[in-house]
């Protein structure tokens, strides 16, 4: 828990530093939105299952993968949302547009790997057990959060410019970095001593994240982005068979990411001024 509250304090202070660093009264000045698709790794992980006498065992360094799941665009080609997704809202906090605030969702998938020696320790049915080296079948023990280890987050963002075209004015290369937390919502397949649950949403934990990239406009407003990301995620609260049943457990993380993405300009005065209106401003 130490380690996790440091975490948040190293958060926090990010986005206090952050806000200093824009001088002026913050003004929403533009938004975008993006949509684009991760990879994942995930370290490993114990997994405690607990409810109540009937059971309390913890099963050791479980490993688990992600599942992209890109072949659905080949039985489904119009659902976008089956691989596993990304996407962000944004809103600019100033008129150079090198701040923003954004809404990051990660729609990541935690797959246990089948046929593993794991060390399981605990009770169940009120026998004590220590097994080593046990290989679980996946009908007696198998966990997955499939329709989404899901990340929400609340991010704030900054903007470095890189690359401008003077003649049309406007951003063509950027660097991005940011640093958020938020909330893990999955739905969870679990199969359990025989017994099989295809769960529903719920907040189950929290997540914190840094993530950084580059921007790059093939045309104005028209973005693509690739991104790297780095984090921490505690389930506290993982839904399972049975009332009362739960799991915990907690990994840290990283993925690839890849977006595209449009700017929505709010401010009339950054429009581009027809040739020869400088020469009639007044000095």
């Amino acid at each position: 828990m130490r380690r996790i509250a440091l975490l948040a304090l190293a958060a926090l202070a990010s986005f206090s530093s952050q806000a200093q660093i824009i001088n002026t009264k913050p003004v929403l000045t533009g938004m975008y939105l993006q949509w684009g698709y991760n990879r994942d790794w995930y370290t490993r992980s114990d997994l405690h299952f607990s409810n109540g006498s009937k059971y309390d065992f913890t099963v050791h360094k479980v490993k688990a993968e992600d599942k992209p799941d890109f072949s659905g665009f080949r039985t489904n080609p119009l659902d976008i949302t089956i691989p596993q997704n990304s996407f962000r809202i944004g809103f600019f906090l100033n008129k150079k547009k090198t701040h923003s605030i954004e809404l990051n969702y990660d729609h990541t998938k935690y797959v246990v790997t089948d046929y593993q020696p794991y060390d399981i320790t605990g009770q169940i049915n009120g026998q004590q057990v220590n097994w080593q080296d046990t290989i679980l079948h996946p009908s007696y023990l198998h966990v997955e959060h499939t329709n989404g280890a899901n990340f929400w987050m609340i991010n704030y963002v900054g903007h470095h410019e890189l690359l401008r075209n003077k003649k049309k004015d406007f951003r063509m290369a950027s660097l991005l970095y940011k640093a958020g937390a938020g909330l893990v919502i999955p739905r969870s397949d679990i199969y359990l001593m025989g017994k099989r649950l295809d769960n529903e949403f719920h907040v189950a934990g929290y997540v914190i994240g840094l993530e950084g990239g580059a921007r790059f406009y093939p045309i104005r407003n028209l973005f693509l982005e690739a991104n790297v990301k780095g984090g921490f995620a505690n389930y506290l609260n993982v839904l399972t068979v049975d009332d009362g049943g739960r799991i915990r457990h907690k990994f840290w993380y990283a993925e690839v990411i890849g977006l595209l993405g449009y700017d929505i300009n709010f401010d009339k005065s950054a429009k581009r001024k027809p040739r020869g209106a400088a020469a009639l401003e007044k000095p």
